[in-house]
C-alpha cells in the first residue's frame, strides 16, 4: 500500500493527464499528439525515450544500476471510432472519435508508473515501458514487434493491464494459460441478380440470400464445435440497396469470430466458407468470403501470472485478487507480445457502480480513482522483479 499511497501524492496530475488524452483522442497509427504528450512526460521524468516503432509507438527505456535484467510493460493508446455521448467537460474534442475503452486511463497508469520508477529508482536493471498504438484490430503491438522493439528493446519478461467495468476498484482479476479469445474479421459478399421491387420473380434477391446465411452461420458454434470448446460468431454488419422499389444486384455482410485455439478457428473459417457458398447456391446467387485472423488468443505464463498475482496482492491484498478469472471472448493484440516474450495480462477494476459502463460504449468513461491501483501495480512488478540484491 506504500506504493500507491505515494502515487496518490500527483493523484491530481495523473487525473489531468488522463482527461488531456481523453478529450484528444486519435485512432489507429493516428496517435501523434498522445505520442507527443508520452514523450514529452517520458523526457521530464528523465526517461530515455524512442519513438517511430509501429509507426507512432512510443518506448521509454529507464536504466538504474548495472544489473543485466530486464522488464517490459505495456500499455495501448488508440481510441475507437465512435461518438461519444458523455457531456462532462474533458468529453471528446474529436468528432466520432472517443476513448471508449480505457486506453486513455492505461496509458496514464503507465506514466504513473514511470514517474514514481524515476523518482524512486529502487530496482537494478532496466525498465522498457511500451506506449503502444493500434490495438483496436489494426495490429498495433504486431507492428511494434516487426519494428524490432524485443530486438532494440530486449525484455526477458513483459506485462500488461487493461480495465474492467464491473469489477470493484482496488481489486484485479487474471487467470493462467488463455485468457482472452484469439479474433478473426470477415466479410461475405453475396451476388444476386437485381430486380423491380414489384417483381422478385424476375431477379434473385441477395438480401434474402444474406439472412439465410446469417442464421446459418450461427449453427457452426451450435453443432460444430465442440460444447466444451469457446468460441463465439457474430455477424455486426449487413449493407445492400440504396432505393425502396430495387431489389439491389449485391449485398455484403461483415463480423468477427472469436475462440481459443487455432485448429477451432480453422474450423470456423472452413465452415463459414461452406455454409456461405453453398447457401447461396441453392438460392441461386454467389457469395465469397474474405477470412482475416487479427489476433491470436492471448496465453498468460504461468511464472509470469502468478508473479504479477502476487505483485497485485502486494498493492490491494490477496483477497482483492482473482487468480482464476473467467475466459474473455474479447481479443487484445498484446498476444503477439506474449507470444515472444514470457508475460502475463492483468484486469483491473473501473468500477461496479455507476461509472461501470461497458467498454465500446458511447457513455463509458475510465474511472480515475483506479489510477493509483494500476501505476502502484506496474511499479511494483519493476521493484519486485529488478529487485536490488543485499549481501
Amino acid at each position: 500500500m506504500e506504493t500507491v499511497e505515494r502515487i496518490r501524492t500527483f493523484h491530481d496530475e495523473l487525473t489531468e493527464w488522463r482527461h488531456a488524452i481523453h478529450a484528444h483522442p486519435e485512432l489507429g497509427f493516428q496517435e501523434q499528439r498522445t505520442s507527443d504528450l508520452v514523450a514529452d512526460k517520458l523526457a521530464g521524468f528523465g526517461i530515455e525515450v524512442h519513438r517511430g516503432l509501429g509507426k507512432t509507438g512510443v518506448v521509454g527505456r529507464l536504466r538504474v544500476g548495472n544489473s543485466p535484467r530486464t522488464i517490459g510493460l505495456r500499455a495501448d493508446m488508440d481510441a475507437l471510432p465512435i461518438q461519444e455521448a458523455n457531456t462532462f467537460d474533458y468529453r471528446s474534442q474529436n468528432d466520432g472519435r472517443m476513448h471508449a475503452c480505457g486506453h486513455d486511463g492505461h496509458t496514464t497508469m503507465l506514466l504513473g508508473a514511470a514517474r514514481y520508477l524515476a523518482q524512486t529508482r529502487n530496482f537494478d536493471g532496466t525498465v522498457h515501458f511500451i506506449f503502444q498504438p493500434a490495438e483496436e484490430g489494426l495490429g498495433g503491438a504486431a507492428a511494434m514487434v516487426k519494428d524490432g522493439l524485443f530486438d532494440e528493446f530486449p525484455c526477458e519478461v513483459i506485462f500488461g493491464m487493461h480495465n474492467r467495468p464491473g469489477l470493484a476498484v482496488g481489486k484485479f482479476q487474471i487467470r493462467p494459460g488463455a485468457m482472452m479469445a484469439g479474433g478473426a474479421f470477415f466479410d461475405i459478399a453475396i451476388t444476386g441478380r437485381g430486380a423491380h421491387g414489384a417483381r422478385p420473380e424476375a431477379g434473385i434477391d441477395p438480401i434474402v440470400v444474406a439472412s439465410h446465411i446469417t442464421t446459418a452461420l450461427q449453427s457452426i458454434v451450435a453443432r460444430n464445435v465442440r460444447p466444451v470448446d469457446t468460441a463465439v460468431i457474430s455477424v455486426t454488419k449487413f449493407h445492400a440497396g440504396d432505393a425502396y422499389n430495387v431489389i439491389p444486384e449485391k449485398a455484403l455482410l461483415g463480423g468477427t469470430a472469436r475462440c481459443f485455439s487455432n485448429t477451432t478457428m480453422d474450423l470456423i473459417e472452413e465452415r463459414m466458407r461452406r455454409i456461405a457458398e453453398s447457401v447461396a447456391a441453392g438460392l441461386g446467387a454467389s457469395a465469397s468470403l474474405d477470412f482475416r485472423r487479427l489476433f491470436p488468443a492471448l496465453v498468460n505464463h504461468a511464472d509470469e501470472t502468478r508473479f504479477i498475482a502476487d505483485a497485485a496482492a502486494e498493492v490491494v491484498g490477496e483477497d482483492n485478487v482473482n487468480r482464476q478469472a473467467g475466459l474473455v471472448m474479447a481479443s487484445e493484440d498484446f498476444s503477439f507480445m506474449l507470444e515472444r516474450c514470457p508475460g502475463a495480462y492483468i484486469q483491473i477494476g473501473n468500477g461496479d457502480g455507476e461509472g461501470g459502463c461497458e467498454v465500446h460504449n458511447p457513455g463509458y468513461d475510465f474511472n480515475d480513482v483506479a489510477l493509483p491501483y494500476g501505476a502502484a501495480l506496474f511499479a511494483r512488478l519493476v521493484e519486485r522483479r529488478l529487485a536490488r540484491m543485499t549481501g
